[in-house]
């Protein structure tokens, strides 16, 4: 029984030189020279400069370099070099980074590369996907799309995980794609090479690639080849290898013999619950058992409060949302497509096979209601993983106007007319939410959607304009999200690493627009923040301080009044040409959590800890290594790991944090503070001025670093700063997620 539905490769079209629909021929080398030059401009676009990203995400940085020391490290991700706590993701999206910084050294372009090259493959793997579905020409412009897409430019030039995600999933989109078009075995093995590679992309950023399952198995349902049951057989055996590929880390944490480092994020240290935790219905429903996500309200605003609007707000909005209303034209026209079809009224060449439409549009609106709706930690650089579908549907909605207009259906041009129309207006409006920033963009996009959709309505009865009017319409679409694109390299970020986005430069809530502002008051920042934080004063009630206890109300206690001094008041600066303001060099701005290299007078160094040292983290450090020579290890930092990270980065001594990414974990415990400092592995620790000995963090089930705090205060005694060789103890700008909390305070725990 064959099905009607199976995708097969598509041949190249040929129309008699006497249809109205002719479409002039393009030489046999222009297909892949555009290719080329596509893959060229990512190529630049991903690797322009490296150099200047210095450590990129600090906090992955230093994991990097703590997983090259041993193979215990390497295989659990651990994010210290003694193997105390791993990051709060699979090692998987590391691991090419090690192996980067063993062939070429420990440089942070070293760290950086990787990822330009598995952007590039994206690119490539697209492509070729989106080929096998819908042509060339569909390919070519999903190609252009993905290397535009501006939140794509600007994760691409940064350590964090998505990156290889998107290359695994858009793989595993490309296998899909060909046992769609095979019969047999195989297309049981290309099923299955599919559901390996989703796999693979757990184990980079777990629940993230199992969002893309519900498209893969609707398409494979709908478009596979041969009946019902052998189809559905088959399905469940990719299933059975998505699992093992999926779980086999989790599992070899779990059945571990010897000593492995604690899972960061994780309750009880195990991965299973990082995976269905912190990780996954922590992020969704912004608590998991107790673990709150909301940071003092600051999580989701990262990308503004949850909803259907927020891909469009003034956080998002700018990096993915360009062609959102182009997509959903797209599956407007597949659906009209598949009605035509189905009434006779188009023949089966005419349409675009349904499991490609299924394919990219079930992964496209399952991701979007994801990132939309989810209630915890929600960065906009999580929407690269929408990239490829938006690429795709584009590509999809060219070919497939195309292919109606040459089968004589007169509306078609019409369509891309309005294609042309609603992504203008949208563009138009994105770019004058901050029209600072280079607003002249208004003028070209106005110009060339004017001169395409002239094109097109000439195209309706002259079909040797086809080509240049659908050429223009596509640049007509991607001017102004290609402008964002092309601004990423040498642009400048108040958050760094930690928060890559295009676009005009703003605290570090979300690129792409102008500050946001309270909930409550039209604006996106969650409601809580303290006085004098940008966006407006606290609610009635709120003064952003802790109103008892460890728990704050409105922001993380320590959270500055007011807004430090040196922070960038301009736009990116872009590549030559590209008007915009930067951060200077030489100001004092601390660095976000993993933001990459800041400067701070204070021991532990900006907003959640530089990549370099600052001299008194040097001197801090230098008197640890020298009054405990023998200690396994030299320094504990309480407080969140990224802390911890200009330590690691910047010495080659074994330094830890302690309690994980947000200082919440179990990790170390009480009772191996304990251990550590009877058999003298550790001696020094470096915490706070506070009636505790460590710093307050976010709220948790178990409150372990509180337990940590009060047994250091209990059981250490304060070195004088002038022992190490400063003059005072003076204020910290960083403390938990860069919010201070007392001054640094090196204690002994040897001594009492």
């Amino acid at each position: 029984m064959s099905n009607p539905t199976h995708l097969k490769p598509v041949p190249a079209a040929s129309t008699p030189d006497d249809s109205p629909a002719f479409v002039r021929s393009l030489p046999a080398w222009a297909a892949p020279a555009a290719l080329g030059a596509i893959l060229v401009l990512a190529a630049v676009l991903y690797g322009w400069s490296l150099s200047s990203l210095e450590w990129a995400n600090s906090y992955y940085s230093a994991a990097v370099k703590s997983m090259g020391k041993s193979w215990t490290n390497f295989l659990f991700g651990s994010y210290d070099p003694a193997g105390v706590i791993t990051v709060d993701k699979p090692p998987a999206a590391l691991w090419p980074q090690v192996i980067s910084s063993k062939i070429f050294g420990l440089h942070g372009w070293a760290l950086v590369l990787p990822q330009m090259i598995e952007g590039v493959a994206a690119v490539l793997v697209l492509h070729r996907t989106v080929r096998r579905w819908a042509g060339e020409g569909a390919a070519l412009v999903a190609a252009l799309v993905l290397t535009l897409t501006p939140i794509t430019v600007a994760i691409n030039r940064d350590n964090n995980p998505d990156t290889l995600l998107v290359l695994l999933l858009v793989s595993a989109a490309y296998a899909l794609t060909r046992a769609l078009q095979a019969e047999g075995r195989a297309a049981t093995w290309w099923l299955c090479a599919s559901g390996f590679l989703i796999g693979c992309g757990f184990l980079t950023k777990m629940l993230a690639a199992w969002m893309v399952i519900p498209a893969f198995t609707l398409a494979w349902l709908v478009g596979g080849s041969g009946p019902w049951i052998p189809r559905v057989r088959r399905l469940l055996g990719a299933a059975a290898i998505l699992a093992a590929s999926s779980l086999w880390w989790v599992a070899m944490v779990a059945l571990w013999p010897g000593d492995h480092p604690y899972t960061g994020g994780s309750k009880d240290g195990s991965a299973w619950d990082l995976v269905v935790g912190y990780n996954g219905l922590g992020r969704v429903f912004g608590s998991s058992d107790g673990m709150s996500q909301n940071m003092g309200g600051l999580g989701g605003g990262f990308g503004g409060v949850s909803g259907l609007g927020r891909l469009f707000n003034a956080q998002v909005g700018g990096q993915i949302s360009w062609l959102l209303p182009v997509s959903a034209l797209a599956l407007a026209v597949a659906l009209v497509g598949v009605v035509m079809r189905r009434r006779g009224m188009l023949s089966a060449d005419a349409v675009l096979p349904a499991s490609g439409w299924l394919l990219w549009g079930t992964w496209l609106v399952v991701c979007a209601a994801v990132y939309s709706t989810q209630k915890g930690i929600f960065h906009p650089y999580y929407t690269t993983q929408l990239a490829p579908a938006i690429a795709a549907l584009c590509g999809g909605l060219t070919a497939a106007l195309v292919r109606v207009h040459r089968a004589g259906v007169r509306w078609a041009p019409l369509v891309g007319v309005a294609a042309v129309v609603v992504s203008a207006v949208w563009a138009v409006a994105l770019v004058r939410r901050d029209s600072d920033w280079n607003g002249w963009l208004v003028w070209p996009v106005l110009l060339l959607g004017c001169a395409a959709v002239v094109l097109l309505l000439l195209a309706r009865r002259r079909g040797r304009l086809l080509t240049v009017a659908v050429g223009a319409a596509v640049a007509s679409v991607l001017v102004a999200p290609g402008a964002w694109a092309v601004s990423v390299p040498g642009s400048t970020s108040a958050m760094g690493g930690s928060n890559p986005t295009a676009g005009p430069t703003t605290f570090g809530f979300g690129g792409g627009g102008r500050m946001p502002r309270l909930s409550g008051n039209d604006g996106d920042l969650p409601s809580g923040m303290p006085s004098g934080f940008p966006g407006g004063d606290a609610p009635s009630g709120q003064s952003g301080q802790p109103s008892s206890g460890d728990v704050p109300s409105g922001m993380p206690s320590g959270m500055p009044s007011g807004m430090p001094s040196g922070m960038p008041t301009g736009g990116a600066n872009g590549m030559p040409g590209m008007s915009g303001g930067s951060t200077s060099g030489d100001s004092d701005m601390p660095s976000f959590p993993g933001g990459g290299s800041g400067k701070a007078p204070s021991g532990r160094g900006g907003f959640g800890g530089g990549a370099e040292l600052t001299s008194e983290q040097r001197k801090i450090l230098d008197y640890a290594v020298e009054h405990a020579p023998d200690a396994r290890i030299k320094l504990a930092v309480e407080g969140p790991a990224m802390a911890t990270s200009s330590f690691i980065l910047g010495s080659d001594e074994t330094v830890i944090g302690m309690g994980g990414f947000t200082s919440m974990d179990n990790a170390p415990s009480v009772d191996q503070l304990k251990e550590w400092t009877k058999s003298g592995e550790l001696r020094y620790v470096l915490g706070s001025d506070t009636n505790s000995g460590g710093r307050p963090g976010m709220t948790g089930s178990g409150n372990y670093s509180k337990q940590r705090s009060d047994w250091i205060a209990d059981n250490c005694t304060k070195v004088p700063a002038s022992a190490y060789g400063s003059t005072s103890s003076k204020k910290s700008s960083g403390g938990a997620m860069g919010f201070g909390a007392g001054a640094d305070v090196l204690y002994d725990c040897a001594a009492k």
